[in-house]
């Protein structure tokens, strides 16, 4: 396949990136078919952008303090991003609730990771959760971003034991090993099959 015919991802991140890393790094030793063409945070001090910007690719923030709603950001955002046109937008780590206008506009190319086996533990605090529930099982789950949080169609999923007298921070450890796996394995699924 052709640089030219590689599948685009706009990588959206918050914080430190660790799986938008993770996906840089399965392209890089040839594990991925896909190229990365821009990693947007909305944080313009975020750890993940570094790394980015030293494995030559561009970076670009997008400060949502800045809009007066969440629709004039999730706007620009989209201008933003269309900019790059991207096939497949991939949310990792990208801490903002997305609004309906957003996931229509990128409905099937919106991609995000979840700190749980969905449908079980949607939103926050997943492992908590998992170890209060008594779960004999955590994981993961790649999933296409739907209108509802939280429940749009799997891609695919890792798990991982819950330990006796797990803690929340082994157990969320555990899962974010899985996870750095989970989300290149899931893109390369994806992109295979289309």
């Amino acid at each position: 396949m052709t640089a030219a015919l590689k599948p685009k991802l706009v990588i959206l991140i918050s914080g430190r990136g660790s799986n938008m890393q993770s996906i840089v790094k399965a392209i890089q030793a040839n594990e991925l078919d896909a190229e990365v063409a821009a990693v947007i945070s909305n944080c313009p001090n975020a750890a993940g952008l570094k790394f980015a910007q030293q494995s030559d690719i561009a970076t670009r923030t997008l400060d949502h303090k800045n809009f007066a709603s969440r629709e004039a950001f999730d706007e620009q955002l989209m201008k933003l991003i269309n900019s790059f046109t991207p096939d497949y937008v991939v949310l990792a780590g990208f801490m903002r609730i997305l609004s309906a206008g957003f996931v229509k506009h990128y409905a099937n190319k919106l991609i995000n990771i979840h700190p749980s086996l969905l449908p079980k533990f949607k939103g926050m605090h997943t492992h908590k959760r998992a170890i209060e529930a008594g779960e004999k099982e955590h994981g993961a789950t790649v999933h296409f971003v739907t209108e509802e949080l939280d429940a749009g169609p799997v891609i695919l999923q890792a798990k991982v034991p819950v330990l006796e007298n797990d803690t929340e921070e082994a157990l969320a450890a555990r899962v974010l090993i899985e996870e750095h796996k989970l989300y290149p394995d899931a893109l390369r699924l994806l992109i295979q099959q289309n």
